[in-house]
């Protein structure tokens, strides 16, 4: 995933993996091994699955992930 707009300027163009959700944020291990907590509704991420790229709303994410299921 990538980060494509963020209200932290600092976070635009971080790459990584995404390994731990809460309710608020997303955990990302960057190419370098460091793990960088990122608030969900403060960015617009660009995720790579299965060959297509998807842009996402961090807003989108919000809630806990085992909610998000019952919607």
């Amino acid at each position: 995933m990538e980060v494509l707009e963020a209200k932290n300027k600092n976070l635009i163009g971080m790459k990584g993996v995404i390994v731990d959700e809460t309710k608020n944020t997303l955990v990302i291990k960057n190419e370098k091994e460091e793990m960088k907590t990122i608030l969900k509704d403060q960015v617009v991420l660009k995720i790579h699955y299965k060959g297509n790229e998807i842009k996402v709303n961090g807003d989108l994410l919000l809630g806990r992930p085992e909610d998000r299921l019952k919607k």
